[in-house]
């Protein structure tokens, strides 16, 4: 069984429903358990540090989000090139965007580090720390900085492993960091008291820990690519195709980070800290409703760039069709689920009953548009797998920076903290609707592709036998 998860034809298949299955179920937990941890460290934070604790968790996330952002530049395109090589018989090519992806992740957080920890406090000032929250933020940022390298070449390599056909290792990796964050949460947060530091401890030794099994199993003989010393050299061809996929998810993570400095100083501007205490909650929230579309698209990837690189665009598209419909489904059911009841979820965070009102308000808004976020989520790695990078730029780009930061300006100058929650959904919906037209030239030319493939195909069998029938005749 070992060795069927870790040959590359695991993806040689017909069957895409039964792979896609193999390939998200054990992303998926070990998503839900990595987002977990998450949420339970938001609720340690909020029933023994306070609102201010979560306020401070809140200010960091946008810079937080950026070393996310790295490590899903390199990991993402990274992805696409191994996973197209791989469909192409090209496994040397495959193990050199390995190791330059190993240390393009290196660099990259190296510079990261310079620019943002000897100026922490300009950064959480500009972002929209008030004097209150600056001892929290400040002191959880430094330690969460410190550790970015164990989280980049973390996400790095667990996409690696994913787009050579082998999830488990992915799940593996998230879940040994999560539960271990969350112990370590218990014992410095509750035992030790140790409030936003014992937090952030607990994150960078998890993600140590997650890195350290990763890179094991690339270094144990398990992986069917290697990371070999001699491929860490940096290869121009491989970095500039890598970057070029993969800076459409930096891109998207920088504007979003952005986008929420903008939001948090909005929010801040119209509601104060409760506010912002109420909106760090719900933002925890919107990663498990949007997990399950995002872990399916991660899932599709592998799938669609193999059978693109192999030229089999039948099953390129009912790799997509197939993705697009459970993830619908997926998300009109948190829909139901978030937008009907978010009370309950929203008291889990917290007793403060100003914190659960506010918490409810904004729910109420920002999921207007979550029943479409699967279309979203999958339409945007249609791109991304098949190594289109302007396409990948674009949609990465357009909804923090054309939709989002427009429509926060516009509409709260006339509903002020209503009018920045509204602005989510409306650039939700702009982007689907992007997204469907950039899509439709793509599965345009894959059904060409398919009918070219099926006339040169009738054109070889009458060949065939036609030579066969004149051998029989002679």
């Amino acid at each position: 069984m070992a060795k069927q998860v870790h040959n590359p034809n695991v993806l040689d298949t017909e069957h895409i429903a039964r792979l896609l299955v193999k390939l998200t179920t054990p992303a998926f937990f070990g998503m839900f358990v990595h987002t977990l941890y998450n949420v339970i460290n938001t609720i340690f934070i909020g029933h023994y540090v306070g609102s201010l604790g979560i306020a401070g968790l809140s200010i960091v996330f946008p810079l937080q989000m950026l070393t996310f952002g790295i490590g899903m530049m390199v990991g993402m395109g990274g992805s696409s090139l191994i996973s197209r090589a791989i469909g192409s018989g090209r496994t040397e090519e495959a193990e050199r965007t390995v190791g330059n992806g190993v240390s393009l992740s290196i660099f990259v957080t190296i510079v990261f580090m310079i620019i943002v920890l000897p100026f922490t406090e300009f950064w959480l000032r500009l972002i929209g720390a008030s004097d209150a929250v600056m001892p929290y933020a400040s002191t959880y940022l430094i330690i969460i900085i410190s550790g970015t390298i164990f989280n980049v070449l973390t996400m790095t390599l667990l996409n690696f492993a994913r787009a050579e056909g082998n999830a488990r290792v992915g799940m593996v990796a998230m879940i040994i960091g999560a539960v271990l964050n969350i112990i370590l949460d218990a014992i410095f947060i509750i035992v030790l008291e140790m409030g936003v530091t014992g937090a952030g401890l607990a994150t960078i030794i998890a993600q140590f820990t997650s890195m350290i099994y990763l890179l094991s199993y690339y270094y144990s003989g398990n992986s069917y690519l290697k990371i070999r010393w001699n491929n860490l050299r940096p290869d121009f061809s491989i970095l500039k195709q890598m970057l070029a996929i993969g800076v459409g998810s930096f891109v998207q993570t920088m504007a979003g980070s952005i986008s929420a400095m903008l939001l948090i100083n909005m929010v801040v501007k119209y509601g104060g800290d409760i506010a912002l205490g109420a909106f760090g909650i719900v933002q925890r929230v919107m990663m498990f409703s949007n997990m399950p579309a995002m872990v399916l698209g991660q899932g599709m990837q592998p799938i669609l760039g193999y059978n693109y690189g192999a030229k089999r665009y039948n099953l390129s598209i009912k790799a997509v069709k197939i993705t697009i419909m459970v993830a619908t489904s997926l998300s009109l059911l948190a829909f139901a689920v978030l937008y009907l009841i978010p009370g309950p979820i929203v008291g889990i965070f917290t007793d403060d009953a100003a914190l659960i009102d506010t918490g409810v308000h904004i729910s109420k808004l920002i999921f207007l548009s979550l029943p479409f976020m699967g279309l979203v989520m999958v339409g945007q790695m249609i791109f991304q797998s098949i190594g289109k990078a302007l396409q990948t730029f674009i949609l990465a780009s357009v909804r923090p920076v054309a939709f989002l930061i427009p429509l926060v300006f516009l509409l709260s100058h006339y509903w002020q903290l209503d009018g920045v929650f509204l602005a989510f959904p409306i650039s939700d919906i702009l982007t689907l609707l992007l997204t469907f037209i950039l899509v439709v030239p793509i599965y345009r030319q894959f059904r060409t592709a398919i009918t070219e493939q099926k006339a040169e195909s009738t054109i070889k069998n009458r060949s065939a036998k036609s030579v066969e029938s004149h051998s029989t005749i002679k």
